[in-house]
C-alpha cells in the first residue's frame, strides 16, 4: 500500500514569459495550491502543455515543482515518450528530479500498430527499467488508442504498475478494470463530472485540470464522500460540472484564463493553441462568479 496514489491531484498548468517558460509564476501556484488540502501535484501532463515543451524546460518545471510541493504532496510527472527507450531514459531523469511516480501516456504516432500486445510489451519494459512507480495514461481523444480493460489487468501484476489515470469518460470502463486489478491499486479518474460515482465504484482520487481553479472545491468533494456524505458531495460535483464542461470545450488557454481571473498564474498556452475568443471569456467569468470563485 506504500505506493497507493489517493485523494485530489491537480494537473497543473505551465506558466510562460513570453517565449519561455516562468518557473517563478509556476512556484507561485504550486505555493497558493499547496493551502488546500490536496494530494499532490501532476506535471507535464497535457494540462500542463508537455508536448509544447523541451526536455530542458520540462526539467526546470519538475524540480521547482518538487521544491515548492508542500511536505507529504506527491509529485508525478508526465514522462511519456514515442519509444520505450526514450520514454525509460527520460522517465529516470525524472526520477533524479525526486518525482514520486510516472504517468505514461500511449504512443500513438504510429496508433495503427498499438494493439494490446504492443501497448502491453512498451509498458512492460518502461516499468523494468524505470526507477519510480509508473502510473499508466488512458487519454484517447487526444491519443486515439483506448486501452483494453484486460490488458490493464495484465499490466497491473507487474510490481512497478501502481495506477491508471483513466481519461475516457466511461464509467464502465471502471467497473471493468476494478474487478480484475490488485487492491492497491490506484484507479485515478481525469473527469470531474465522474468523480464521485466512480470513487463509490472503488476508484482511490483523481487527477484534475479543473483543480486549478477550483481546488478548494475539488478536494471537498473527496473529503465529503470519505466522510459517507455522499449528498453534499454529489451537490457540489453538479456545481462544478458546467465550468468542466466549459474548460473542456474551450481548451487549456480557458483554464489560464480563469486563473488569471482569480488572481493565479494562468497566461497565454503556446502555439498552436489560440487564447480564448471573448464567447468564451464571457461564458468562463460568469461560471466562476457563479461558484464565488471570483467577485
Amino acid at each position: 500500500m506504500a505506493n497507493k496514489f489517493e485523494g485530489v491531484f491537480v494537473a497543473v498548468t505551465t506558466p510562460f514569459d513570453g517565449e519561455d517558460i516562468s518557473t517563478g509564476k509556476f512556484w507561485e501556484n504550486i505555493i497558493k495550491l499547496n493551502e488546500d488540502d490536496l494530494s499532490g501535484y501532476v506535471v507535464l501532463g497535457s494540462t500542463g502543455e508537455c508536448l509544447s515543451l523541451s526536455d530542458e524546460e520540462s526539467s526546470r518545471l519538475v524540480k521547482t515543482a518538487r521544491e515548492a510541493a508542500a511536505s507529504g504532496r506527491k509529485v508525478i510527472a508526465g514522462t511519456a515518450r514515442e519509444s520505450a527507450k526514450l520514454t525509460i531514459e527520460f522517465t529516470n531523469t525524472m526520477a533524479d528530479f525526486g518525482i514520486d511516480a510516472a504517468l505514461v501516456r500511449a504512443p500513438s504516432y504510429f496508433k495503427a500498430k498499438m494493439t494490446a500486445e504492443a501497448l502491453k510489451q512498451h509498458y512492460l519494459s518502461v516499468a523494468d527499467r524505470a526507477k519510480v512507480p509508473v502510473i499508466l495514461y488512458n487519454i484517447p481523444q487526444n491519443t486515439g488508442i483506448m486501452f483494453e480493460s484486460r490488458m490493464v489487468a495484465e499490466l497491473a501484476r507487474h510490481p512497478n504498475i501502481v495506477g491508471l489515470k483513466e481519461s475516457g469518460g466511461n464509467i464502465s470502463f471502471l467497473g471493468e478494470v476494478i474487478r480484475q486489478v490488485p487492491q492497491d491499486f490506484s484507479y485515478l479518474l481525469g473527469h470531474v463530472s465522474a468523480f464521485l460515482p466512480a470513487l463509490v465504484m472503488g476508484a482511490s482520487g483523481a487527477i484534475l485540470a479543473v483543480a486549478n481553479a477550483a481546488p478548494r472545491m475539488c478536494s471537498k468533494i473527496y473529503r465529503l464522500y470519505k466522510e459517507g456524505k455522499f449528498g453534499e458531495a454529489a451537490e457540489l460535483q453538479l456545481e462544478l460540472v458546467p465550468l468542466n464542461k466549459a474548460f473542456e470545450s474551450y481548451g487549456i488557454a480557458s483554464l489560464k484564463y480563469a486563473l488569471d481571473l482569480e488572481g493565479r498564474n494562468g497566461g497565454p498556452a503556446r502555439l498552436p493553441l489560440l487564447p480564448p475568443d471573448e464567447k468564451a471569456k464571457l461564458e468562463i467569468a460568469g461560471l466562476l462568479k457563479k461558484l464565488h470563485l471570483i467577485g
